[in-house]
């Protein structure tokens, strides 16, 4: 029994670069709210956050960027080789990560929670939950990813790597062990077996939305889009947003494993898209795909209020849109729904501003809204 009472708490958790991430998205589709308690962790020592002054007075304002930021990637290098700095750095930062996981879960709607942490058994923070959930990868992929994705030199993976305890250890107390080292499609195999085995729950993929538009082509259909609808969401994307290669099933597949999507039908016909995902409290719409023969501004009007609606749902603070240039649209459209066109330096919030850099392009714009005033690990 978890320590929150009327949720189903699963602890997610496995050494770096086993998919972790991935298997907390898929968990999102079947219908988790999920925490990411390693980056409240990065939050907490945000300029002005609680943990940001012990961190600066613990290892000097050499750490510190030229915007006053706390250097991420300076601390990592010290604390991987020094295991006292990271057990001082951890008892800094994991009260106030703790605090902000309380905090969500108790606001959540949804009865499973997912509690994403590299250190949820060092912490005994899988205690508190009902379920302990590994991800395992073989070592090779694990360097392998941490390459090819953080770009990283390989003698530093190893390094990283060989600083955590072997994932043995983990795979001995786990309730489920995720073995990620294959294909998408697997993995989702996985997760949606063990899902219907222990979650006391309807199965969400069933999940519709449908929506009674006065839109000339008549009602539309709003879906929650699920890995089955991978072939027909390449195919409208390879119709309406060519590119160089053409996108399949597969590919699909693999951005399940990021973000989300909702489907705008007519009948049986797909009209629009609209990809996007939530990390960090941080909304992002990420693409926008329309046929052109539908009325675009209630159109997006229908599906930004959907994604809206769902992202108060999982406590977002912020909403980042990035509309490609393509998308040929009158800027008082976007307006009309509360965006404001803006830089991501202007933004004000370290993890809005990450978030934006991340995921800008040169042929996007980017507009904004604020969807909540309250905060998490706000400055105190």
């Amino acid at each position: 029994m978890s320590s929150w009472p009327g949720k189903f708490v699963i602890g997610l958790t496995g050494n770096i670069a086993t998919g972790k991430s991935v298997v907390r998205k898929m968990l999102e589709h079947l219908g988790a709210y999920s925490i990411d308690a390693d980056a409240l962790g990065h939050r907490a020592i945000a300029r002005g956050a609680p943990a940001y002054a012990p961190v600066v007075d613990l290892f000097g304002r050499w750490i510190l960027t030229a915007d006053l930021e706390i250097d991420r990637d300076k601390v990592a290098k010290i604390v991987f080789n020094d295991p006292e700095a990271l057990l001082i750095l951890e008892a800094i930062i994991h009260p106030y990560v703790l605090q902000a996981v309380n905090l969500l879960v108790k606001r959540a709607t949804q009865a499973v929670i997912v509690i994403e942490a590299i250190k949820l058994v060092e912490t005994r923070l899988y205690k508190e939950c009902d379920s302990l959930w590994v991800c395992y990868a073989p070592f090779e992929i694990q360097v392998a990813r941490l390459v090819n994705n953080r770009k990283i030199t390989e003698e530093h993976a190893h390094q990283r790597i060989a600083a955590q305890p072997p994932q043995e250890d983990k795979m001995r107390l786990a309730n489920i062990v995720i073995k990620n080292d294959s294909s998408f499609e697997e993995t989702w195999h996985q997760v949606n077996t063990a899902w219907k085995m222990i979650i006391p729950v309807t199965d969400a993929s069933l999940e519709t939305l449908v929506c009674k538009t006065n839109l000339p082509l008549g009602d539309m259909i709003l879906l929650r889009g699920k890995p089955r609808h991978s072939n027909e969401i390449a195919e409208f994307y390879n119709k309406w947003q060519p590119r160089d290669n053409l996108l399949s099933s597969s590919d699909i597949m693999a951005e399940f494993g990021n973000k989300a999507f909702l489907m705008l039908k007519d009948g049986e016909k797909l009209v629009g898209l609209l990809g996007w995902q939530v990390e960090n409290l941080v909304s992002r719409i990420t693409d926008i795909v329309l046929n052109p023969s539908i009325p675009i501004e209630q159109s997006l009007s229908l599906l930004l209020s959907e994604m809206e609606k769902s992202a108060r749902d999982l406590q977002s603070e912020a909403s980042l849109l990035f509309v490609p240039k393509s998308l040929v649209v009158d800027p008082k459209i976007w307006e009309s729904q509360g965006y404001e066109q803006r830089s991501f330096d202007t933004l004000g919030v370290q993890a809005w501003e990450e978030a934006a850099l991340d995921s800008m392009t040169l042929d996007s714009t980017l507009y904004f809204k604020q969807l909540r005033l309250d905060r998490i690990l706000r400055p105190i």
